[in-house]
């Protein structure tokens, strides 16, 4: 009888938990501001085009990206165009893809894929300012 009580609560708890589940609605998706890469580019290839950009420049993401209005919250405010830094990085984004295709278009993998021979890291090398000592 004891085990009953418990199952019944525990089924009607979870009953509860999905109706309020389907009941409040997902929160949208936050903008992108994608003015160079696709707009339908998926989390995980944004994620991993944005971790290259990282580790070629050797800085984080706050390097680019403004913080939030809301000064409490510490995150960033990933569609914001507020730092110079996101517009030259667009810029520089332009200029690779532009000299990798007239100079290197006939560089593609074992699959016919096109591979970058000019990529951030090609002159940045770890380094947010090309050129300067670390």
């Amino acid at each position: 009888m004891r085990y009953r009580k418990i199952l019944t609560s525990v089924l009607l708890a979870a009953l509860v938990l999905l109706g309020v589940a389907a009941v409040n609605p997902p929160d949208p998706p936050k903008p992108k501001n994608l003015k160079i890469l696709p707009k339908n580019i998926t989390h995980e290839e944004l994620d991993k085009v944005m971790d290259g950009f990282k580790d070629a420049l050797g800085v984080k993401c706050n390097f680019c990206h403004a913080p939030e209005a809301d000064s409490t919250s510490h995150h960033l405010d990933f569609a914001s165009d507020a730092k110079p830094e996101k517009n030259i990085a667009r810029k520089m984004m332009k200029m690779a893809a532009k000299i990798n295709k007239k100079y290197f278009s006939y560089n593609t993998n074992d699959q016919g894929v096109h591979v970058d021979a000019v990529t951030c890291m090609t002159c940045h090398r770890g380094n947010p300012h090309p050129g300067e000592k670390h």
